[in-house]
């Protein structure tokens, strides 16, 4: 009987207490805490924000990109396909592959491949290469060096506007400084505008002066990370600078110029604002003669000017395409840097 009594007085705990616990200290725990079920409620709620944040974080980027990137992209894949006009967008006619017929048996828009490639192998080769020696010297230590690389990437940070409207006037042809400087040196003046490689150059010295500094920046920031023991190696070796340049850094920057040489290219394709700004009146046809008419100036010509949305459209997707096989080539060669490596 007395076994019974203390068995009833003291009850045997429970499998949810821990032992060494005092009889009834988790119900007295559960009655001043929180209720099993809302535990159990806040800790799905935990599990659901940690898996649903990430999404809901990036999800804005997603609705804009679709918005303004997606849904355009495929409208004008839709409207290549139609024969569309811009005073009538509610008439589309389907006119199959007509569009792209019409552009490879156009002569403007081989002329505009053409000029594009030519402006773009024009302002991508110096620029690079000025960028690569002024990179170079600013990697060594020089005075003000923090106001060297301000000063180096104001021209991209100066608008496009601002920058051709300058370079309009210098090489203007009644009283520019540039024909001023070739008649200084016995040089006739060029009509920069209206000649074929005149025009060409000038539009690509505006590309080469907004973007020369900024690609130094990045072929400064990938000099300072190549180790300076590959320096010193080369230094007791008997390699003075240049030939440190040539076995040490071009090798080490390989990935970096093959970067800046793809989306030099990618720029040069997409070049609109310089040439039509430059050619002022005539500037959406490049010129009289359509003599700096880049891609991107043929389908604003097409699109805004004559009207025909349906050709603009398959202009536009013939550039996207031309983007695609430099991004191919671009493939390629990283994947044949990192084999050789």
């Amino acid at each position: 009987m007395t076994s019974s009594k203390e068995a009833l007085a003291h009850p045997a705990p429970s499998a949810e207490t821990a032992p060494g616990t005092p009889p009834g200290a988790a119900r007295v725990a559960r009655g001043r805490g929180t209720p099993a079920g809302a535990d159990s409620w806040r800790s799905r709620l935990y599990r659901w924000d940690m898996k649903a944040s990430p999404y809901a974080f990036v999800a804005p980027f997603f609705v804009l990109f679709g918005a303004f990137t997606l849904v355009p992209l495929l409208y004008t894949a839709w409207y290549s396909l139609h024969d569309v006009q811009l005073s009538a967008l509610d008439h589309q006619t389907w006119a199959g592959l007509d569009n792209y017929r019409n552009l490879l048996s156009s002569d403007f828009f081989w002329n505009a491949l053409r000029n594009t490639f030519t402006i773009g192998l024009l302002s991508t080769v110096p620029q690079l290469l000025a960028a690569l020696g002024l990179a170079h010297l600013l990697n060594y230590r020089l005075r003000g060096s923090t106001m060297w690389r301000v000063v180096m990437l104001t021209p991209y940070a100066t608008s496009v506007a601002a920058a051709t409207l300058v370079f309009t006037l210098l090489y203007s042809w009644d009283g520019g400084m540039v024909n001023w400087i070739l008649h200084f040196f016995g040089v006739d003046a060029v009509n920069w505008r209206e000649s074929d490689w005149g025009s060409r150059f000038a539009v690509s010295s505006i590309v080469i002066w907004r973007w020369t500094g900024y690609n130094a920046l990045i072929y400064l920031a990938a000099m300072q990370a190549i180790p300076s023991d590959l320096y010193e190696s080369a230094a007791l070796d008997g390699a003075n600078r240049w030939q440190q340049f040539r076995h040490v850094t071009v090798p080490q920057l390989r990935p970096t110029i093959l970067f800046t040489v793809v989306v030099s290219t990618i720029g040069a394709t997409q070049l609109f604002g310089e040439p039509l700004l430059f050619g002022g009146v005539s500037g959406s046809k490049g010129g009289s003669e359509h003599q700096y008419q880049t891609l991107g100036l043929y389908m604003y010509d097409q699109g805004w000017i004559i009207g025909n949305l349906g050709k603009a459209s398959a202009i536009a997707w013939s550039m996207f395409l031309i983007l695609l096989i430099i991004a191919a080539v671009n493939l390629l060669l990283t994947r044949r840097l990192r084999k050789s490596a």
